[in-house]
C-alpha cells in the first residue's frame, strides 16, 4: 500500500495511545462531576498551584453548535459510547476539512499562479518575450499558502473567541501551538526519514528560511511575553494588535531577504577552488555588474534596476537561462531515449505518457499543489499527475490523425494547374500540363480558356504558341493542355514560358454557354480560378553538356529521415554521357558513422538525363543537440561520350580556339559565354551544405515536455460538470512503479474505502465554484466560509470527547485538534520531501505557517476580544499557565530542532533531509522524541504533575 497511506491508519490509534497515557496521568479520575473552571484569569502563582482545581476535568458545556448531550452524567457504558461517536465524529470532520481545504488551496494555486508578458531587450538590440508570475514564490508561500494550510487552526481560534462571548478560550490557543508542534517535530522527522538512502535534499531559498524560522520562534517567544511579563493574565489593545501587525513584518522581512533588496544587495554569493581537487566553496563576494538590460511590461519600460522587483532573476541570468534550458532539453532526449530503450514494445502514446510523468514529477512545485495531491491520493481521488500525463499523451496522438481535405468540400469549383512548374528537353516533342478541378458540383460542365505566353523562350522559334478552350464535362476533374516543343541545334541557354488561365463558365449539359441574361456573379458562386492558374513550362536545351549544380546551397534534412536524397541538376544542355565525382566533407557534423555515414563516389549521366540524386545515411542519436552540418561537394564533370559528332565536333573545335582567345576578345561577350557553356561545367552550386536539424517529431516532443506545465491546470476545475464527475469517480492512486504509468490502473481496495467514506464531503464540495471562476477568488471565498462552519462543529465536537472522557480542553487540543488538522500537511510534506529536489516545499514552508499561526489566528482572535472589552471599560483576560508553559517548552525544543537541520548541512550530511540511513533514523528519533517529551510535559503540567508558570 505504501508508506503513503499508512499514517492514515496510524492516526486513530497514535491518538488513542496518547489519550490512555494521559489518563493514566490524572491525580483524581473519580472527580468527573465535578464543576469546571469559573474563571481563566488570575495570577499565574495561583492557578499554577491550585492542585484541586488542576485535577478537576473539564465540565461539558454547549458548544458554539452543537449542544449538550443530555443527560449530563451519564454512566459508564454511556460515556463509552458517546466517546466513540464523538471520536469517530471528529475523525469524519477532519476528512470533510481536508476535502474542502483541498478545494480552497486549489484555489490558490489558480491565484498565484497567475502570470504576466514581458519583454527583455538585451544589449545587442535583439528582444525576447518570456513570461513570470505576478505572485512573488516567496510572499505566496507566507501569505495565501501559509493561510490555506493553517485556516482550519486560524479559523477555530477566531470562532472559539466570538462563540463565546469574546471570552478566551483555551481550544484554539493550545490547537496552534501543538499543531506547531506537531509540523515543526513529527512532520520534518518524517520529511528527513522518507528520502531514499544516500539522497539529500537542502534548502534552496536559505536567507528566506532564515528569516521565517526566526521570525517562527520570535512568534512563541513574543507570545510568551504578552502573557506572562509585559501585562500578566491580560492582553492589552495594543498587544493584540501589534501580534496582527507582525504578519505584514514577517512577509516583507521574508520579500527582502528573497529579492537581495537592502542590506542583502551587497552580499553576493562567489565561488572559489578549495584545497581539494575538485571542491567548489561558495562565499560572499561583491555584486557583479549587470549588463544594461530593458524589461518592457505592459507598455512600460524599466531598467535593469527593476529586474529585482520582479519574481525571479531576468536580467542577470538571461545567457545562464539559456544555457539551463539547452542542458534541460538534452536531459529530456535522454529520458526519451531511456525509455524507448527500457520498454521497445510500448506504443507512442504510453511513451510520451511515461515521459511527462516523470518531467512533471520533477517540476518544482508549490505547497499548494502538494497539499492537494495528498488530500487525492488519500481521499481515491487518484493520482494528479499520472491523469494529467495521460490526458497530455492522449491528445498528443490524437493530434497526428489524418484530417480530411477542406478543400473537397469546398462549394465552388476551383481550375488551376497541378503542379504549377514543368521541365522539358528541347528534343521532346510536346509537353503536356495538367488543369484539374477540386470542390463545387462535379455534375456541372465548366470550360476555362487557357493561352500561352512567351518568357525567356520565344513563341515560333522554342515552341508552338498555342490557346484555346478546356472543357470539364459531367464528373470530369483533370484535363490535359499540350505544347509543342521547337528543337534546334543551336546551342543556348535554359528558357521558360508561361501558360495562363482565364475566363471561367459554367456551360449547361449540352455544353452551351448560358445566355446573355445570367449574371457574371452566378458564375463566381459556382467555378473560380484557383492557385495557381499560372503554369511555368522551363525548357533544357540537349545541344551540349550541360552545367552540373545543386538545386539550393543550403539542404535541410531532418535528423530521423534516415537516408537523405539530394539532386544534381544538369542544365542548359543534356547531350552526352557525363561523369561527375562527388564526396562528403566534415563540419561540425562528424562522419565516420557518429552523425552521418561517409559517402564519395561518380554519377553518370546518361544521354537527355537531367538530374541525378546523391544519397547519404543521416544517424538518429535521439539526443537534443543543437543543429549540425557537413557538406557535399561535386568534381569537375567529364565527358565520356556524345551520340552526336556534332558535339564531338565542338569540343575539338574549342580546344583548339582555346590558344586564339586574343582572337576572340572582338567578338561579342555574350555569344562567348554562351559558347564556353557548351561544355560539360560546373554551376554556381558546387558545395552544397548540408544542415542536420533535430527530428521534428522528437525536438516538438522534448519541447513540449520541457515547458513547464501551469500546476494549478492540474488541481483546477472549469465547469461544475467537472466537479461532479471528480467527485463520484474512483481512481487509482500512489504505486510504487512508476513505470507502469503507461497502463490504465484499477483503484485498489483502500482507493475504493476511502472514497466510501469521503464521497458524502465531495459531492457536497462539488457545489463550490469552479476554480476558474473571477480567477479562483469565487472558490477562494465560498471554501474558507466552509472551513470555518466545519471548524467551529470540529472544535464542540473535540470539546465534547474531552469532557466526555475526562480530557482537559488543552491537552484535547495539543493531542486530538492539532494532530488531526495536521496529518494532509503530514501526505503533503513526504510527497515533497520525495518528489522536489531542494526541501523548501517540506521544511520551509513549516516554519512560515508556525508563524502565521500565532501572528494570524492569535492576533486577529484576540485583536477582536481586546477591542471588545476594551469598549467596554473592561480587561481582556487569558490564562497565562498552561499555555505560557506550552509556548516555553516548544521554543526551546525548537531552538534545537533549528540547530539540528543547520548541523545536518555540513558535509558529513549534505542537507536537512535524508542523507546517511543512520544520520536519517537519528535525526528522526530526536524529533519524534521532541515531540512526544512535548505532549508529556505539557499534559503533566496541566494535571499538576509539575509546576508551570
Amino acid at each position: 500500500m505504501g508508506l503513503t497511506h499508512r499514517p492514515f491508519f496510524m492516526f486513530p490509534a497514535t491518538m488513542m495511545a496518547v489519550v490512555t497515557t494521559i489518563l493514566l496521568l490524572q491525580l483524581h479520575p473519580s472527580s468527573a462531576g465535578a464543576p469546571a473552571e469559573q474563571n481563566l484569569g488570575g495570577f499565574v502563582s495561583a492557578v499554577s498551584n491550585n492542585k484541586t482545581e488542576c485535577s478537576k476535568p473539564e465540565q461539558c458545556a454547549r458548544g458554539v453548535v452543537l449542544p449538550i448531550w443530555e443527560p449530563r452524567n451519564p454512566s459508564f457504558g454511556d460515556k463509552v459510547a458517546r466517546a466513540t461517536v464523538y471520536f469517530v465524529a471528529l475523525v469524519y470532520m477532519f476528512l470533510g476539512v481536508s476535502i474542502i481545504a483541498d478545494r480552497f488551496m486549489a484555489s490558490i494555486e489558480v491565484i498565484t499562479s497567475q502570470e504576466k508578458e514581458i519583454t527583455i531587450k538585451k544589449p545587442n538590440g535583439e528582444t525576447t518575450t518570456t513570461t513570470v508570475r505576478i505572485w512573488n514564490e516567496t510572499v505566496s508561500n507566507l501569505t495565501l499558502m501559509a493561510l490555506g494550510s493553517s485556516a482550519p487552526e486560524i479559523l477555530l481560534s477566531v470562532i472559539e473567541v466570538i462563540g463565546h462571548r469574546f471570552e478566551a478560550g483555551t481550544l484554539g490557543p493550545s490547537t496552534i501551538v501543538g499543531s506547531a508542534a506537531f509540523n515543526m517535530f513529527i512532520i520534518i522527522g518524517l520529511c528527513v526519514y522518507v528520502v531514499p538512502d544516500g539522497e539529500v535534499r537542502k534548502v534552496k531559498h536559505l536567507r528566506v528560511f532564515f528569516v521565517t524560522a526566526s521570525w517562527s520562534i520570535f512568534a512563541y517567544i513574543w507570545l510568551y511575553l504578552i502573557l506572562s511579563v509585559i501585562s500578566p493574565g491580560v492582553v492589552q489593545v495594543w498587544e493584540g494588535l501589534l501580534t496582527l501587525f507582525f504578519f505584514p513584518i514577517c512577509v516583507l522581512f521574508a520579500w527582502v531577504a528573497d529579492r537581495r533588496l537592502l542590506f542583502y544587495k551587497y552580499v553576493y554569493k562567489r565561488y572559489r577552488t578549495g584545497k581539494q581537487r575538485g571542491m567548489i566553496i561558495e562565499t560572499e563576494g561583491d555584486r557583479p555588474l549587470p549588463s544594461k538590460v530593458d524589461i518592457e511590461m505592459d507598455g512600460k519600460m524599466l531598467n535593469s534596476h527593476g529586474v529585482d522587483f520582479l519574481d525571479g532573476s531576468l536580467g542577470l541570468d538571461i545567457d545562464d537561462k539559456d544555457l539551463e534550458e539547452d542542458e534541460t532539453r538534452r536531459d529530456m532526449a535522454k529520458i526519451l531515449k531511456e525509455l524507448k530503450q527500457k520498454h521497445p514494445d510500448k506504443e507512442v502514446e504510453q511513451l510520451i505518457e511515461l515521459a511527462n510523468y516523470q518531467v512533471l514529477s520533477q517540476q518544482q512545485k508549490s505547497r499548494a499543489f502538494y497539499r492537494c495531491q495528498a488530500t487525492r491520493l488519500m481521499t481515491g481521488a487518484g493520482n494528479i499527475l499520472k491523469k494529467h500525463a495521460a490526458d497530455q499523451a492522449r491528445k498528443a496522438v490524437s493530434m497526428q490523425e489524418v484530417r480530411s481535405d477542406v478543400a473537397d468540400n469546398d462549394p465552388v469549383s476551383r481550375l488551376f494547374f497541378e503542379p504549377g512548374s514543368y521541365q522539358c528537353l528541347e528534343n521532346c516533342g510536346t509537353v503536356a500540363v495538367n488543369v484539374v478541378r477540386r470542390g463545387g458540383d462535379l455534375g456541372r460542365t465548366i470550360s476555362v480558356d487557357y493561352r500561352t505566353e512567351d518568357g525567356t523562350a520565344n513563341a515560333g522559334s522554342d515552341y508552338e504558341f498555342t490557346e484555346g478552350v478546356v472543357v470539364f464535362k459531367a464528373g470530369e476533374s483533370a484535363k490535359e493542355i499540350r505544347v509543342g516543343i521547337i528543337d534546334d541545334d543551336i546551342f543556348e541557354e535554359d528558357e521558360n514560358f508561361l501558360i495562363h488561365l482565364s475566363n471561367v463558365k459554367v456551360l449547361s449539359s449540352e455544353g452551351e454557354e448560358p445566355e446573355d441574361g445570367e449574371s457574371a456573379n452566378h458564375v463566381e458562386s459556382v467555378a473560380c480560378l484557383g492557385l495557381p492558374a499560372t503554369a511555368t513550362v522551363t525548357i533544357f536545351d540537349d545541344d551540349h553538356a550541360g552545367i552540373f549544380t545543386f538545386e539550393e546551397p543550403v539542404f535541410h534534412v531532418s535528423e530521423s529521415v534516415g537516408t537523405m536524397e539530394v539532386k544534381v541538376l544538369r542544365t542548359s544542355g543534356a547531350r552526352g554521357v557525363v561523369t561527375l565525382p562527388y564526396k562528403t566533407v566534415e563540419g561540425t557534423a562528424r562522419g565516420s558513422g557518429e552523425d552521418f555515414e561517409d559517402t564519395h563516389g561518380v554519377l553518370e549521366f546518361q544521354n537527355d538525363e537531367i538530374f541525378k540524386s546523391i544519397k547519404v545515411r543521416i544517424i538518429d542519436d535521439e539526443e537534443y543537440e543543437k543543429n549540425k552540418t557537413f557538406y557535399l561537394e561535386i568534381a569537375e564533370p567529364r565527358l565520356v561520350e556524345s551520340n552526336d559528332t556534332k558535339c564531338q565536333d565542338g569540343e575539338e573545335q574549342m580546344k583548339e580556339e582555346e590558344p586564339e582567345e586574343e582572337a576572340l576578345n572582338g567578338k561579342d561577350e555574350e555569344e562567348q559565354r554562351i559558347a564556353e557553356m557548351g561544355r560539360p561545367m560546373l554551376g554556381d552550386h558546387v558545395k552544397l551544405e548540408v544542415v542536420i536539424e533535430e527530428s521534428y517529431e522528437f525536438k516538438n516532443t522534448v519541447d513540449k515536455l520541457i515547458k513547464k506545465t501551469n500546476l494549478a491546470l492540474l488541481v483546477g476545475t472549469n465547469s461544475w460538470r467537472d466537479q461532479f464527475i471528480e467527485a463520484i469517480t474512483v481512481s487509482a492512486g500512489e504505486d510504487d512503479d512508476d513505470d507502469e504509468c503507461g497502463e490504465e490502473k484499477l483503484p485498489s481496495c483502500f482507493d475504493y474505502v476511502m472514497h466510501f467514506l469521503t464521497v458524502f464531503w465531495k459531492v457536497l464540495f462539488a457545489f463550490v465554484p469552479p476554480t476558474d471562476y473571477w480567477n479562483g477568488w469565487a472558490c477562494f471565498v465560498v471554501s474558507i466560509c466552509m472551513i470555518g462552519l466545519l471548524t467551529a462543529v470540529i472544535g464542540d465536537l473535540a470539546s465534547h470527547f474531552g469532557c466526555t472522557v475526562g480530557l482537559k480542553d488543552s491537552v484535547t487540543a495539543v493531542v486530538f485538534v492539532a494532530l488531526g488538522t495536521s496529518v494532509p500537511d503530514t501526505f503533503a510534506s513526504k510527497v515533497a520531501a520525495t518528489q522536489d529536489q531542494y526541501a523548501d516545499a517540506s521544511i520551509g514552508n513549516v516554519t512560515g505557517s508556525n508563524a502565521v499561526n500565532v501572528f494570524l489566528g492569535i492576533g486577529v482572535a484576540w485583536s477582536i476580544a481586546a477591542i471588545y472589552h476594551s469598549s467596554k471599560g473592561e480587561e481582556f483576560r487569558v490564562d497565562p499557565g498552561k499555555l505560557a508553559f506550552s509556548v516555553t517548552l516548544f521554543t526551546i525544543f525548537a531552538f534545537i530542532a533549528v540547530g539540528t537541520l543547520m548541523y545536518r548541512r555540513r558535509p558529513e550530511i549534505g542537507g536537512e533531509l535524508g542523507g546517511p540511513r543512520t544520520a536519517k533514523v537519528v535525526t528522526t528519533m530526536l524529533f519524534v522524541s521532541l515531540w512526544l517529551l512535548y505532549i508529556l510535559f505539557s499534559s503533566l503540567e496541566a494535571y499538576c504533575h509539575i509546576t508551570g508558570f
